[in-house]
């Protein structure tokens, strides 16, 4: 079943005007019709839960759980002209300057060869962590689809940690007026039965009492209550990823030489608006621990 996270909030009057301006612009959104138009329909679909939801931003997050696997979605207007974040997502190596900001990732590399490009990701505890007891993730980078006004980037790994498989996270972007692009955030993987046991444990243990930003209705008291199990998981990854990639473009305007800086402390300040379901570590561990690993990253291939 698939639950969205769109609650009362306040409204985004500006992208009112812009969700006007696309119904008005008949040509520009025919232009390269297909996956552009198919994107161009979810931004209007959704654009009443993109204005008025409890974010504080134009965003809605999905999340569903199947028989094999789970998945989460976000949809979000950012304020980025579309040439530029067309011009910094389809490099590699940008993609390992977004995965190592997620608490998870120890580390990311950007490997090309004859098969393609490949990024080796290790990923493991929310705390330091040796690279020998890292998970490996290989991750194939395919650009899948390029037009005037959209694109898409997929990463792929058969293998996970834990009994988990078929990893895979897919951005893809389409052009709106005022220079703001529309983004649609993918991540998704298989779970075994080992690896639901191994969900299971964590469920019960360390990750005992959290939960993810879905509301569902009809708890104990009356009141709505937040999604919690896997999907909680899945939910707090997609929006650690997406908050990444959003950091990452932001950063982008800052000088070369503060741009790191800028993207940690931007990750964080981004996750701790959401305490109950992203705040993992203070600040200063997290920011201790990530220049660690950047240098690691930086320094072993």
């Amino acid at each position: 079943m698939r639950a969205t996270h769109a609650w009362p909030g306040n409204s985004l009057r500006r992208l009112a005007a812009l969700v006007l301006a696309c119904a008005c612009c008949g040509a520009w959104a025919a232009s390269d019709a297909g996956p552009a138009g198919a994107l161009l329909g979810d931004y209007t679909r959704l654009s009443p839960a993109l204005t008025n939801n409890a974010f504080g931003q134009p965003m809605v997050l999905q999340s569903a759980e199947g028989a094999t696997g789970l998945s989460g979605d976000i949809f979000a207007v950012v304020p980025y002209p579309f040439a530029a974040v067309k011009t910094e997502m389809k490099s590699a190596d940008h993609w390992c300057d977004v995965m190592i900001l997620h608490i998870n990732t120890k580390y990311c590399h950007a490997v090309a060869g004859p098969q393609g490009t490949r990024l080796l990701v290790n990923i493991g505890k929310k705390t330091p962590q040796a690279m020998a007891d890292a998970s490996r993730l290989v991750f194939r980078y395919n650009e899948t689809r390029t037009f005037k006004n959209y694109f898409a980037i997929t990463l792929s790994a058969k293998e996970g940690p834990l009994g988990t498989s078929n990893y895979r996270i897919r951005l893809e972007v389409v052009e709106l007026p005022d220079q703001q692009s529309f983004v649609h955030l993918t991540y998704a993987y298989s779970v075994g039965f080992a690896g639901r046991l191994a969900m299971q444990t964590y469920l019960a243990t360390v990750g005992a009492g959290k939960v993810g930003f879905s509301r569902l209705a009809g708890g104990a008291d009356g009141e709505t209550d937040y999604v919690s199990g896997v999907r909680g998981v899945v939910e707090r990854n997609t929006m650690r990823y997406y908050l990444a990639i959003d950091s990452f473009l932001a950063s982008r305007r800052e000088a070369p030489a503060a741009q790191l800086e800028h993207r940690l402390q931007s990750w964080f300040n981004a996750v701790e608006r959401y305490p109950r379901q992203l705040h993992d570590v203070d600040r200063s561990d997290y920011l201790a621990m990530k220049r660690t690993e950047v240098l690691r990253q930086q320094t072993l291939y």
